[in-house]
């Protein structure tokens, strides 16, 4: 049988015009998948491991959680630091939104010894703290009224981190790297790869927030972190 090519042309655009479509379009997005599971690996690590003696205490009051899986530092004489992340918020106890996809990122001039991996998990402890990662570009260190403290593995800072902090970020890092500091570095949203997951017009506050968009492949990362 002969199709008729405006019928063959009607049907494709029905299909892409479905509500189902985006959907379809999300799961089959390979690369933005594999970050988001990587972000599961490291949240059971930082929360589930030994390392982070503190970082439970800390996720009894969070607003939202910011995972960097890799965040890749190198070179000599300049440095950069670059990586990819997802932010979720908690709107009550056990019930987190789907995560919204962020870039991290610094620049440093000085001396740099080796190369380093970090990864790091933001526990965002006030609403203040998450709103200024969600309503513009974020930059440690620099941002009025926010304040962070650091973490390494092995490192207890529950005392430190009690005392009026907004973010409290825990970092296991792997490599040499000489003067490494979350100084100077920001992190900010990428509407683009929330777009490619999600759906058009998909935005972070959209997801996070507003719970506007969904998608199956970020459940189980939603359900561990709904243990808190």
């Amino acid at each position: 049988m002969k199709l008729d090519r405006r019928s063959v042309l009607a049907g494709t655009a029905a299909i892409l015009a479905s509500p189902f479509a985006g959907a379809t379009i999300a799961r089959a997005d390979a690369k933005r998948q594999s970050l988001v599971d990587q972000c599961l690996q490291s949240a059971q690590k930082v929360l589930s491991g030994k390392d982070f003696p503190d970082a439970l205490k800390s996720m009894a009051n969070a607003k939202g959680v910011l995972i960097i899986p890799e965040l890749v530092q190198g070179g000599f004489i300049l440095g950069a630091a670059g990586g990819r992340g997802t932010l979720l918020a908690r709107s009550k106890p056990n019930d987190w939104s789907y995560p919204a996809f962020y870039g991290m990122g610094s620049g440093s001039v000085g001396l740099q010894i080796g190369g380093k991996v970090s990864e790091i998990v933001f526990i965002i402890l006030t609403e203040k703290g998450l709103n200024a990662i969600l309503d513009k570009k974020f930059k440690f260190g620099a941002q009025a009224g926010v304040t962070m403290v650091a973490i390494g593995a092995g490192i207890e800072g529950a005392t430190t981190a009690a005392a009026g902090t907004d973010i409290v970020a825990y970092s296991n890092s792997a490599g040499l790297f000489a003067g490494v500091s979350l100084e100077g570095s920001y992190i900010d949203a990428d509407n683009d790869w929330n777009a490619l997951y999600y759906g058009p017009g998909a935005t972070s506050r959209d997801i996070v927030i507003d719970r506007r968009y969904t998608n199956p492949g970020a459940e189980p990362l939603r359900q561990f972190l709904a243990k808190w």
